[in-house]
């Protein structure tokens, strides 16, 4: 069942009917990973419905959250259903079934270098003290650094993503040869399955976050290798990106999704856990879906290290290097200033200073 989320962008000659969808990135991570969607089919080419809208039951996406705050002032959600996608996922952005999509910063590369014509305009998911990827092995395991997993397997959700980029370039760090990374096998596993996969031994090393993280280590038995945070830090991973026509001809429509969307982010940076998960909870049971709450309970933090979900232009820089030396960009073929703006978020555009709340005033100091 996918899920189509349409929205009314309220413009001067009335409604433009605008659709949207949405897959969210701490889950997409642990669930398809990569690639989450979120699409404006534009009244501008004169179509008013379709459109394939990845999502997730039980998840509270910071668009859902913004609309419940008050924070959009020219589009409105109307929610259809729920699916799920993958990295693939992100070529409907460039092609044009959907508007707007968000991606693993990588996977945003790669289609630029592509030649798709899209910008990033707004930071995802990330890294941080809270919400993390972890590459577990059992406690058990001969494994403690990247050479013992020459020749082991890695599980992992899909390919072609955050996953497979963060352990390659792990393995690149430690100082493996590329001809001994290639001795490393990915291997696709549901991420309901991986945890049982690495305590059957089906797999040497699990990639978990989220529900599938906390759980696993709830149980115990496990331990972590590394994670993506030990990797490069607190560091946004994932963008929001629109193709660039869309953007020329609906400029008003993604300036109040990037500022409703970053103040919505922001407030869940600077508001107690308990208080946002009672919200995500309430969020939900307006949406009278009949949906399991359980992963919501184990929600951390928003993963991104930054206020209001600024991009910075390391966060695209790193993967632009990691192609080059894998030979898949040339030196120079594209430049991170190229790829992004932060042209229409409020935090870095001078509207709100970078260390206010959502709604621009500064914050109290405890």
């Amino acid at each position: 069942m996918s899920r189509t989320i349409q929205c009314d962008f309220l413009g001067d000659n009335g409604h433009a009917a605008i659709q949207f969808g949405t897959c969210d990135a701490q889950r997409t991570r642990g669930g398809t990973d990569g690639v989450w969607l979120l699409g404006w089919g534009g009244a501008y080419r004169g179509r008013q419905n379709g459109g394939a809208v990845p999502g997730w039951a039980g998840e509270v996406r910071f668009q859902e959250l913004a609309e419940d705050l008050g924070y959009y002032q020219k589009i409105k959600l109307d929610w259809v259903g729920n699916t799920t996608s993958g990295p693939q996922d992100i070529q409907s952005v460039a092609t044009g079934d959907i508007d707007v999509g968000e991606a693993f910063n990588g996977a945003v590369v790669k289609l630029n270098a592509a030649g798709a014509p899209i910008t990033s305009v707004l930071s995802s998911y990330g890294a941080d003290e809270g919400e993390y990827t972890g590459y577990f092995v059992l406690e058990n395991s001969p494994i403690r650094s990247a050479r013992d997993l020459i020749g082991k397997k890695v599980g992992m959700n899909t390919l072609g993503a955050h996953h497979e980029f963060l352990t390659r370039e792990w393995l690149a760090k430690e100082g493996l040869t590329n001809d001994e990374i290639k001795t490393v096998t990915l291997t696709v596993v549901p991420p309901v399955n991986t945890e049982q996969a690495l305590r059957e031994k089906q797999i040497d090393v699990a990639a978990l976050n989220g529900i599938w993280r906390e759980t696993a280590q709830q149980r115990g038995g496990i331990r972590p290798l590394f994670t993506d945070k030990s990797l490069f830090g607190a560091f946004s991973y994932g963008t929001f990106v629109v193709r660039d026509d869309f953007l020329a001809e609906n400029r008003d429509a993604v300036a109040d999704y990037v500022q409703g969307t970053a103040r919505a982010i922001r407030w869940t940076e600077v508001t107690p856990r308990d208080e946002v998960v009672a919200k995500f909870r309430d969020i939900i049971a307006k949406r009278k879906r009949n949906e399991d709450t359980q992963s919501i309970e184990y929600w951390r933090s928003s993963g991104i290290p930054v206020p209001g979900a600024v991009i910075a232009e390391r966060e695209l820089q790193t993967w632009i290097d990691w192609l080059v030396r894998n030979g898949e960009l040339k030196e120079g073929q594209l430049k991170a200033k190229d790829l992004y703006t932060n042209e229409f978020n409020p935090y870095a555009n001078g509207t709100y200073p970078d260390n206010s709340g959502p709604d621009g005033k500064a914050l109290a100091h405890k």
